[in-house]
């Protein structure tokens, strides 16, 4: 029997075949050899009951099922090679028929890979984004790095907010000490709400050598029932008093934490690198918006079992990346409260979104004949190589043709995203263009009040205090006063 192929709806397709007799009863021999012993034969020892005697006590197709299973995703493979279809999804198997001596004919539903009716994709229009480093933001890295490096110091004053104490104390209820309400030593950040309600507050105030006691309540829902909701006094000796101090920013300080020598070039490397990371940023927002705008322009009808295949592969990857870092999938499902099936879900938007995106760029590089040439590959492979630590052509037999075609069809759709963006045009957004409106408004409003020269002096100073932008430094606004000033006192000279 050769390979049947019947097209179904929505891009599936029926695959009929059949598993050869000759290769069918060596697997089913294999089967009996391995099961034998599991039969308990009236007549023979365990184990040596032949195989004609078991079929005919339990069935002639006693040992089909597991037989099956062994050959059929061998012969599927070669049936799917034979149909010459282009399969995006996991096969669905059902079994036709099955008789003892014949062949075992089989079917098989699979997705094939839709056919894109490509729409506009040269010239679309894509946000423009403006990278901007302000000051802000390199302060902000900076007093991040600062954060890291804060010291602690012991100081002679009493303890206030946010300072490290280290205490003596014992609890006691009703006058008698209780079980674990002792410690000596005790590092207390005052604030951070180590201790019962109350008691870090009764501790700020005191210094190093300062002995008192600090009275307090135990929460209702305290979780040794025995002191919950009681009243007890604490014995407090403070033995220390220490603060957070922060590093000066200053050149010593930039020398320590950086590469640089003064503070001036580690925020100019600062800034260097933000503007490479929003860069970045920006990048991929606009791949993500230029893929929704292809998806959205072309026509084409994705397959449920193609979404439903591409879901499973990110799940496992996502259940793989859990075990590395000692994380169960499981775990995950009990923290988030999902089942598989509920994750299935979700995971099936992310499928189908990168799906769509994939299939178009696939069409647009076939449309504009995009491949990575044999020079990029290479250098593709050395950089992969070099990240496994692994010689290239080893790397390219784990691969194997299938993989090696699928990373040449990786590094096509990646190239027909970069065509599609170089070919774009960028548009600003609407802050952005009502930014650059005010901003060309502003000379002509200035240039229209410049013959209201005979108004006071201080109520020329007041409008054009008004009319100095916000962002500008406060020196600026005092420079238009006295400008208005001169004005004003010129105009008062020519009247006369």
């Amino acid at each position: 029997m050769s390979v049947k192929v019947e097209n179904l709806e929505k891009n599936m397709a029926k695959i009929t075949a059949e598993i050869p007799a000759d290769k069918l009863e060596k697997a089913v021999q294999a089967s009996y050899v391995r099961n034998k012993n599991r039969f308990n034969i009236p007549g023979f020892r365990r184990g040596k009951a032949p195989r004609k005697i078991i079929e005919k006590m339990y069935g002639a197709t006693i040992f089909y099922e597991e037989a099956i299973e062994e050959v059929l995703p061998e012969c599927y493979e070669e049936a799917a090679k034979e149909s010459g279809l282009d399969i995006v999804s996991d096969p669905k198997y059902s079994l036709e028929s099955m008789e003892p001596g014949q062949p075992v004919v089989y079917s098989v539903e699979v997705a094939t890979r839709p056919e894109v009716e490509l729409g506009a994709y040269k010239g679309i229009e894509l946000t423009k984004h403006t990278v901007r480093i302000k000051k802000e933001d390199i302060q902000h890295e900076i007093e991040q790095e600062r954060a890291k490096n804060v010291a602690q110091v012991t100081v002679d004053r009493e303890a206030k907010p946010t300072d490290i104490t280290v205490i003596d104390y014992e609890g006691f209820v009703d006058g008698e000490a209780f079980r674990g309400g002792k410690g000596e030593n005790h590092p207390l950040t005052i604030g951070s709400g180590q201790f019962i309600p109350g008691f870090e507050d009764q501790v700020i105030g005191h210094k190093a050598g300062d002995e008192f006691d600090v009275n307090v309540t135990f929460p209702e829902d305290y979780h040794a029932k025995e002191l919950a909701g009681k009243e007890a006094v604490f014995k407090v000796a403070v033995k220390e008093v220490k603060e957070n101090q922060l590093p000066e920013i200053d050149d010593e300080f930039a020398s320590e934490v950086s590469e640089f020598d003064t503070l001036k070039e580690w925020e100019a490397d600062i800034k260097k690198n933000l503007t490479i990371q929003k860069k970045a940023e920006f990048r991929q927002e606009q791949e993500e918006e230029a893929c929704a705008i292809l998806v959205e322009n072309a026509t084409f009808e994705l397959p449920d079992a193609m979404v439903e295949t591409y879901a499973r592969q990110l799940m496992n990857q996502q259940a793989e990346r859990m075990q590395q870092s000692g994380f169960s999938m499981q775990q995950y499902l009990q923290l988030m409260n999902m089942t598989v099936d509920d994750m299935l879900e979700s995971m099936k938007q992310t499928a189908e979104k990168q799906l769509s995106a994939r299939l178009v760029l696939c069409a647009i590089a076939k449309a504009e004949g995009i491949e990575p040439t044999d020079e990029d590959f290479d250098k593709e492979i050395e950089e992969m190589s070099k990240a496994y630590d692994m010689e290239i052509e080893k790397l390219k037999t784990l691969m194997g043709e299938t993989g090696v075609a699928e990373m040449r069809r990786d590094m096509s759709v990646q190239n027909a995203l970069n065509f599609v963006i170089d070919n774009a045009k960028e548009v600003a957004k609407k802050e952005e263009k009502k930014d650059e409106a005010e901003a060309e408004e502003k000379p002509a409003k200035k240039a229209a009040k410049k013959p209201a020269a005979k108004k006071s002096t201080k109520k020329a100073a007041e409008e054009a205090e008004a009319e100095a932008p916000a962002e500008k430094p406060a020196k600026k606004p005092a420079a238009k006063k006295t400008a208005a000033k001169k004005t004003t006192k010129k105009a008062a000279e020519e009247e006369a």
